[in-house]
């Protein structure tokens, strides 16, 4: 278990913060059609055969777009990362389903395309945040990400979702987003968690209702199948700042992610 102060002094030596490269100005990425929506790739100049994060934003399946990024560009291309922030369509025009493949389909365009930008497509790290983290648990898991080198999945419950109805979570946008009970096991990243091992899994969870349960559930899940898993408590934080403050100056998170980053593609 990491919690906000482990691995923060131990990752200062390694993690540049924004504030000193300020000089380097804001990254703009380059945009491309992968066939549903819209992709940004964001990558340093000269690149070559840097690893990659593929980051699926939140917004309760509802709402969100690929520009909502705060700091992690900036922060990720200063530290010798390329960074991809991906669209997908959104409910009520396309169900959790169709969003799932496309966020399949992002992928394998980024896996065919990211050597022309710099990017190692044998590096790449999917990364999501609330129903984008969901999404990439649900596609990880599935076997839906080929040759995806980790996952990076910040604070959702919707890992298994009996288990979240049984418990009371099934409310608010969980109950309007999967209001149909014989859709759940499909949609749930725990029913394929069977015995084979998985792709190595950070798992952080904010002090939201429930994220600290439904997390720890998974990642014993996880565990069970000889995967290895890192989990991070983030009660201090809030839903929406465990994921704003990623990058920023001195935020634990970034630097127990970026440790794990640096373990598995670095």
């Amino acid at each position: 278990m990491i919690d906000r102060r482990t691995l923060l002094l131990a990752s200062m030596t390694t993690l540049l913060p924004i504030g000193a490269l300020a000089a380097m100005g804001k990254p703009y990425p380059q945009t491309f059609d992968y066939g549903p929506a819209k992709l940004d790739i964001y990558a340093p100049d000269g690149a070559r055969g840097l690893p990659v994060v593929f980051f699926v934003h939140g917004g309760a399946w509802e709402f969100g777009k690929r520009s909502q990024v705060h700091d992690k560009p900036a922060f990720l291309l200063a530290n010798g990362f390329c960074f991809v922030s991906i669209d997908y369509r959104m409910l009520p025009d396309a169900d959790v389903a169709t969003q799932a493949s496309d966020v399949e389909k992002a992928y394998a365009f980024v896996r065919g395309n990211i050597a022309q930008h710099g990017g190692d497509p044998n590096r790449v790290v999917a990364m999501g945040h609330s129903a984008g983290c969901h999404l990439v648990a649900l596609t990880g898991m599935r076997g839906g990400l080929p040759g995806v080198a980790a996952l990076l999945l910040d604070d959702t419950r919707a890992y298994d979702l009996a288990a979240l109805s049984r418990n009371g979570g099934m409310v608010r946008a969980y109950s309007r987003v999967f209001s149909d009970p014989a859709q759940w096991a499909a949609l749930s990243p725990a029913t394929y968690v069977d015995g084979s091992k998985h792709p190595p899994t950070f798992i952080a969870y904010s002090g939201a209702s429930g994220r600290a349960e439904d997390s720890r559930a998974f990642a014993d899940r996880l565990r069970a199948t000889g995967t290895k898993v890192t989990l991070f408590d983030g009660s201090a934080y809030t839903h929406m700042s465990i994921n704003s403050d990623f990058g920023k100056d001195g935020d634990a998170l970034t630097a127990a992610a970026l440790a794990f980053l640096k373990s598995t593609v670095g």
